[in-house]
């Protein structure tokens, strides 16, 4: 008969079992340790026990269900009102018998006790408290299509998809990067500035992309001056047994609004990878909301290719039964 009770200290071993052999497809880290798993999620400063459900068979974990919530405006703290279903889980021999919708119900009700006015499924900046860096690639964004079993259990569920996001990646290893006049000129006139952290730092920042290698990369003027672009690369060690290959991930792209449309953006990722190439990296990976058209353009035409795509899914607490 199974049961359901909350998380227990000797799980982690357990519940990385669960996600190894759940076959959530290439988006998700796998051949990891269980101190890794405990690291970016168990580990987190705002970890709730409440909000893991487990489900057992006798003392035998069979699935798992994970809720947390995002963080507020000014990043500085949890925000109660956004509740996110982070994963759900359950042992491929146990599945077809409503085992993961009772353990997302479950969740659902933890969520809307501690105050969530919306739950989605799904974790996306700014509000993917668990698996960064385990999950999605250079950052979580929803569930992957590559997650074959993820849209209809959802769909299942009540759940309509919301937000998409596109999935890039670039085989850095082919050096046939963009070049033009323009690129050129940008390059005689700008360096690459390398920093531990971005300039501000906040509180989400440091309980995420802090817990894994990361540094800040700028464009900026030779001549000195602020930054025309600059973003964050990530890495992506826990991807290499799945990847097979050594993989940076890119977040949090900026370019400054007085230079945007003048390929300031392009020549950022260009230099990037020039930079990465001397490091041995082999693989790129970013992923763009499939609502920025500007975003999108970018990545394609610095050679980034579509892989996948991460959707969120929404559900209207008022039709979720607790």
């Amino acid at each position: 008969m199974i049961e359901y009770r909350t998380f227990r200290n000797y799980d982690p071993p357990h519940l990385l079992r669960l996600w190894s052999t759940a076959g959530l497809g290439r988006g998700a880290a796998n051949g990891i340790s269980v101190d890794a798993f405990d690291h970016v999620n168990f580990a987190q400063p705002y970890f709730d026990p409440q909000g893991i459900i487990v489900a057992v068979d006798g003392d035998t974990p069979v699935g798992f269900a994970h809720a947390g919530f995002g963080c507020n405006e000014d990043c500085s703290d949890l925000s109660r009102n956004q509740g996110v279903i982070c994963a759900v889980v359950v042992d491929p021999s146990y599945r077809l018998q409503g085992i993961g919708c009772e353990l997302l119900s479950r969740a659902e009700s933890f969520l809307l006790q501690q105050g969530a006015g919306v739950i989605s499924a799904g974790g996306a900046a700014p509000h993917d408290p668990f698996y960064f860096g385990l999950y999605g690639g250079s950052q979580p964004s929803g569930f992957l299509q590559s997650d074959l079993n993820a849209e209809p259990f959802f769909k299942k569920c009540g759940y309509s998809p919301g937000e998409s996001y596109t999935v890039f990646q670039r085989d850095v290893t082919n050096a046939r990067d963009p070049v033009d006049f323009q690129l050129n000129l940008i390059r005689r006139k700008t360096k690459l500035e390398i920093t531990d952290q971005p300039d501000q730092p906040n509180w989400w920042w440091y309980t995420r992309i802090a817990r894994l290698d990361s540094l800040r990369f700028s464009l900026v003027p030779k001549s000195g001056g602020d930054s025309f672009a600059s973003v964050n690369v990530v890495g992506l060690d826990f991807f290499l047994p799945s990847w097979n290959a050594r993989a940076i991930g890119l977040t949090d792209l900026v370019v400054n609004e007085d230079v945007r449309k003048k390929k300031y953006g392009l020549a950022l990722l260009v230099e990037v990878m020039r930079r990465l190439r001397n490091e041995m990296v082999s693989c790129i990976d970013a992923h763009v909301a499939s609502s920025n058209e500007a975003g999108l353009k970018l990545f394609q035409s610095a050679g980034f290719v579509e892989v996948d795509t991460g959707s969120v899914y929404r559900k209207l607490p008022e039709t979720i039964d607790i």
